[in-house]
Parts: C-alpha cells; structure tokens; sequence
C-alpha cells in the first residue's frame, strides 16, 4: 500500500507546505509567518472561549480524579495524539510504520480509513487566516473516497458515539478549512467537506463525515467564538 500512496502523492498537485514557528506567551500559542504575523492558534482561540458548562465539567473530572492522575492522563493522551499523527504522516508519504507498541493499536484502528484517502496534496502543514486573525497546523488536506476534503485525526480510549460528543472538535476541523481555502486560493483550493477519524484501541475508527450544509453551520459558530476571543483580549489589553 505505501507504494500506492507514494504514486498518488507524485502525481497529484501538491501544495506548498510551510512550517511556521510556533510561540507560547501568558499561556497562549501563536504562529508566526515568514514576515513576522504573529497570530492565535486555533486551539488557543477555542480555550479560550470554551462554554462554561464545558469548564465546568472539566474542573469537576479534575476533582473527582485528582490533580496528579488528570495531569497524567492528559500527558498520555498527548502523546498518543502526537504519535499517531506522526505515523498517519509517515503513511501519507508512502513510509512503512514504525510507531512505537503504544501507538500500535491506534494506527491499527485508524489505518483501513486511510486506504480510502487519495491524492494527498499536504500533510501537516501550518496555514493562516488573515481575515480573521488565526492560525494552525493542519492533519490532510486529500480525497476522502473520491471527494476533495480537510483530513482530521483524533484519537480516544473509546468510542464518541456522536457528533455531539466531539465538542470543539468540528470546529477546530472548520477553521482549519477555511484558513487552508484563504491560504491556498492562488491554487485554486476550495474545499466544501471534512472528514474526522477517531482511533480507538481494539475498535475500528470512528469516521465522521462532514457535507457543506453541516460546514457552513459550524463555519459560523467559529467565527463568533473567534469574535468573542478578540473581544476578550481588546477588553484586556484596554
């Protein structure tokens, strides 16, 4: 299969990718372009104006479980996420896999989705949105069984059951959308679906598929979360 997806990747248009420097102030992350723009990260913008009833929950499980074990489990699944990532990367750029035995059973749940994506035209590239003031690093930008798409990658020790258990998830995907159709309009990229996989050890991925309709609602709630993040930092700057 590596070899099938190192020819889809040859021969399909690719786009340029960029490695933007990634810069932590006061607890935030930013990028910085190559001119020097320094702007939030998607993540950074969701944190911050992540709904109450969503800290408040995550503030009862830290208590419930205890300051050390929850550190520990975020710290886990961390680096779970960041593995997998790099070994869906490796993948995408025709190399064999070579993840460590934690990683095996997320690469093992994800990868029969990914003998359905084709023609790979960026992997793990970081994009900007001027218009709107943010930034991010990007999972795919490929063909999700024929259709042009935005590729996400998650992982979980379980199955999310629904799209509204995914929580910010569809957002972040949107936003990366739409940076990625501004930052390569020249190229005459405009994608209209997104397709999110969950890895969950011992189970097949979760595959969540995203048309236009659902894209323009979420496209929506991101730009007034957006909104309220410049809101927020005007009133503290003033």
């Amino acid at each position: 299969m590596s070899k099938q997806i190192r020819s889809l990747i040859s021969g399909t248009e690719q786009l340029p990718r960029h490695h933007a420097k990634q810069v932590r102030q006061d607890g935030k992350q930013y990028y910085l372009d190559s001119r020097g723009i320094r702007l939030p990260s998607v993540t950074t913008i969701l944190n911050a104006t992540k709904p109450q009833a969503d800290r408040d929950a995550l503030f009862q499980w830290r208590q419930r479980v205890g300051q050390v074990a929850a550190n520990q489990i975020a710290g886990a699944a961390s680096r779970r996420g960041t593995g997998t990532h790099k070994q869906i990367q490796r993948f995408l750029e025709g190399e064999a896999f070579s993840g460590s035995a934690a990683i095996l059973p997320y690469w093992q749940s994800i990868e029969p989705v990914l003998q359905d994506v084709q023609d790979v035209r960026l992997v793990e590239g970081s994009v900007f949105h001027y218009d709107l003031g943010y930034a991010g690093r990007v999972d795919a930008v490929a063909s999700f069984r024929g259709v042009p798409c935005l590729c996400e990658w998650k992982t979980a020790d379980k199955p999310k059951g629904s799209v509204e258990r995914l929580y910010d998830y569809p957002l972040q995907m949107v936003a990366y959308c739409g940076a990625v159709n501004q930052y390569y309009r020249e190229q005459g990229v405009k994608l209209e679906h997104a397709l999110l996989v969950v890895a969950i050890p011992g189970k097949p991925a979760e595959v969540f598929w995203f048309e236009p309709v659902a894209m323009q609602v979420y496209w929506q709630q991101w730009q007034q979360r957006v909104a309220a993040f410049s809101q927020r930092r005007s009133y503290c700057s003033s």
